[in-house]
């Protein structure tokens, strides 16, 4: 595994970096190769990660109904270069049940997301994964554990059931951990109060 390049993210504005901000009504399209790095810092919400046969980023977000009015309080802000890019998604509703963020990546994207609470899915992702997640569900899906060279997914409270390694735990200071010599990737994934999903 390459070290996740947070200081490759650091550097972004010295090596040309674009910056773009949108809202609900206004998505974003921006340079993304495959391979690259990705670090998601999102407020509470439903945050959706899709894996597809093709570069670059597409983000987009939808709110509740009831919530029409707040489409455009909401800001994602992407910054990046080809290789690595940083998104933030602040503002919006006033609960994390009423906002979807869609986010879809090359399939091949290593992944790093820090969100306070709600629920998080990445489906179809290939690469190196570190989540953090304070409150919430972590729903991973499409994982092939040959491809893992050490998996680390833990919580507080709550269920860590990892049924792509025939795993599940429930209780206080759950944890499930394992390692296998020929992977290439690493997952860290850690939820305060909550369920992580690995299928």
């Amino acid at each position: 595994m390459k070290a996740f390049s947070a200081a490759a993210l650091l550097l972004l504005p010295l090596a040309g970096a674009a910056q773009t901000v949108g809202n609900c009504d206004q998505p974003i399209e921006a340079p993304l190769h495959t391979r690259a790095d990705l670090v998601i810092d999102a407020r509470s919400a439903e945050l959706d990660i899709v894996g597809a046969d093709r570069e670059g980023i597409r983000i987009s977000c939808t709110v509740s109904a009831h919530q029409q009015d707040r489409a455009r309080d909401v800001v994602l802000r992407y910054s990046g270069i080809p290789d690595a890019g940083k998104l933030l998604v602040e503002h919006g509703p006033v609960n994390n049940s009423g906002l979807t963020i869609h986010v879809e990546i090359p399939r091949k994207t290593n992944l790093r997301i820090h969100m306070p609470a709600g629920e998080i899915d990445v489906t179809r992702i290939a690469g190196d994964k570190d989540i953090d997640l304070y409150a919430g569900q972590l729903t991973i899906t499409g994982e092939n554990p040959p491809a893992y060279h050490l998996v680390d997914a833990s919580v507080d409270i709550g269920e860590v059931d990892a049924s792509a390694w025939g795993v599940d735990k429930g209780g206080f200071f759950r944890r499930f951990r394992h390692e296998a010599p020929t992977g290439e990737y690493h997952l860290r994934a850690h939820v305060t109060t909550g369920e992580i999903d690995l299928k």
